[in-house]
């Protein structure tokens, strides 16, 4: 496994400086270079014969296609080197960009640290694993767009003082939407798990243990919906140092799940401690808002403006 992951990885890094650009396209950008990468994986990988090298080189090019328009379609609105650096926006930019950077690490540790204990289980666990993996990510990063939109929602809102209506968009978001759209990926996925994994493999040994992780991939659908729409509301409100903190905390006690648990109890102490680094993420959210505390305090204790 090491070897084809080395392959991928060292062609992945070409497209470091485009994915950076590409991280702040939406929309029609990000259409473009998945179509273009769907388009290019199965002919670089099996036309051309090039396996796990071709579908790194797909992504890359892709990413640089979707960075090529973005940087093209602002240079018409936009100066995209500015002559002059407010020296305190800057710094407001990257101590947000710094909580964000460390959020993110706190992210990575748990997702990595299961991919390192499933390699060790051989070959074939870890395909079942991946299987899994991919089909919870694909599913549960489709309350990422709701996430996105409560952000914005709650964004608008709160900077115009429309704390009345922030405080609609914030419960309908989290019961309307949140809840209902994490609930039914759950059923979804407890009917159509099985179809779904046959898309990857007809390894029966690999299809078995991907079936295994059912319960894993279905049943956390509902704490991972109202989770994603909880890290779009604090930045709306823009709480980046608990979000932080917050994922620091569920990162650090998941991992020390997976790595008690996994010794003894193999792939599902690992699903247990990635389902326990969700279900904090929800916990910390719940109780941030329950104690008003932080930014959130404006939404009960300052006034509605007047209309």
């Amino acid at each position: 496994m090491r070897i084809p992951a080395e392959q991928f990885l060292r062609l992945r890094a070409y497209g470091a400086p485009p994915i950076v650009v590409a991280l702040a396209a939406q929309g029609a950008f990000r259409v473009a270079g998945n179509v273009l990468n769907a388009i290019l994986d199965p002919i670089l990988i099996f036309v051309l014969g090039f396996g796990i090298s071709g579908a790194a080189a797909a992504t890359v090019i892709s990413e640089y296609l979707i960075a090529f328009i973005l940087l093209w379609k602002l240079n018409e609105n936009v100066v995209l080197l500015s002559p002059q650096i407010q020296v305190g926006r800057a710094n407001q930019y990257l101590k947000s960009g710094g909580l964000l950077i460390g959020r993110t690490v706190a992210l990575l540790v748990p997702f990595t640290l299961a991919t390192s204990l499933v390699a060790q289980k051989g070959p074939t666990q870890m395909a079942g694993h991946q299987i899994c993996l991919e089909i919870w990510l694909a599913v549960s990063l489709l309350t990422d767009a709701l996430a996105i939109a409560a952000q914005s929602l709650l964004a608008t809102s709160f900077s115009q003082g429309e704390y009345k209506q922030a405080r609609e968009v914030l419960f309908g978001v989290l019961q309307q939407v949140g809840l209902a759209t994490g609930t039914g990926l759950a059923a979804v996925l407890f009917i159509g798990f099985e179809p779904f994994s046959s898309l990857f493999t007809t390894d029966s040994e690999v299809l078995k243990i991907a079936l295994s992780g059912t319960l894993f991939v279905a049943g956390s659908q509902p704490v991972n919906a109202i989770a994603f729409v909880l890290d779009g509301l604090y930045y709306g409100v823009s709480d980046f140092g608990f979000a932080a903190y917050a994922m620091v905390i569920a990162g650090f006690i998941s991992s020390l799940v997976m790595l008690l648990a996994a010794p003894t109890y193999g792939l599902a102490g690992i699903w247990t401690g990635l389902f326990i680094f969700m279900a904090l993420r929800l916990v910390a959210g719940a109780w941030r808002l329950g104690t008003r505390t932080g930014p959130w305090k404006m939404l009960w204790l300052a006034p509605d403006k007047p209309e």
